[in-house]
């Protein structure tokens, strides 16, 4: 029988990979989603011309995303970096992006009001 997911399949965010990151301390926990909400505001901004530093900035969302388990975002970002890589799909793979950030975004802060 497959193990039950950690999350539910639709959260943007996987709490429990986010504890495991943060050693269950739930401070911890708050202040990275805020930094991350930030950080993901600002490198979407610098993405939103689609410049050549692209690519480095999805990477840089990825690597976070999956730092605190915003599993939807990095995946978006992965999509972001092989479409700029292959030269096409650009602006969608961006389009997708920014809805994955928003959709984590709007569990961050959810979160952070409790």
């Amino acid at each position: 029988m497959p193990s039950p997911p950690l999350a539910p399949i639709d959260s943007p965010l996987d709490l429990d990979h986010l504890s495991r990151m943060t050693l269950g301390d739930a401070e911890l926990e708050q202040e990275v989603l805020a930094m991350f909400a930030e950080q993901a505001v600002r490198l979407l901004a610098a993405m939103a011309a689609l410049p050549p530093e692209t690519g480095a900035l999805a990477h840089k969302l990825k690597g976070s995303a999956r730092g605190i388990g915003a599993f939807a975002v990095a995946d978006a970002a992965a999509s972001l970096e092989v479409a700029i890589r292959r030269g096409h799909d650009k602006p969608q793979a961006f389009a997708a992006l920014k809805e994955a950030v928003a959709e984590a975004r709007a569990a961050i802060e959810t979160i952070l009001k409790h």
